[in-house]
């Protein structure tokens, strides 16, 4: 991944960037670090919630699966 800074331009509900900005000033937070840090926790859970859709899938193969010396035994063309 590229290091360094970019801009990032996107428009969101004006109240939501207000209540952003003042959450930040009361606590001395920089506006941007705060933005950042809460896209990457949005992005984690997102790939958390396919994971889950994944794993969830992949236990319903499982069930049909066979053992390696079984399908080591199994006549190959």
């Amino acid at each position: 991944m590229k290091e360094g800074k970019t801009i990032l331009a996107v428009k969101v509900n004006y109240a939501v960037a207000e209540r952003v900005r003042h959450f930040c000033r009361e606590r001395g937070l920089k506006y941007g670090f705060f933005v950042e840090k809460a896209i990457l926790e949005q992005l984690a859970r997102e790939e958390l919630k396919e994971d889950l859709v994944d794993l969830k899938n992949l236990r319903e193969l499982e069930k049909r699966a066979i053992s390696l010396d079984e399908y080591l035994k199994k006549p190959r063309v």
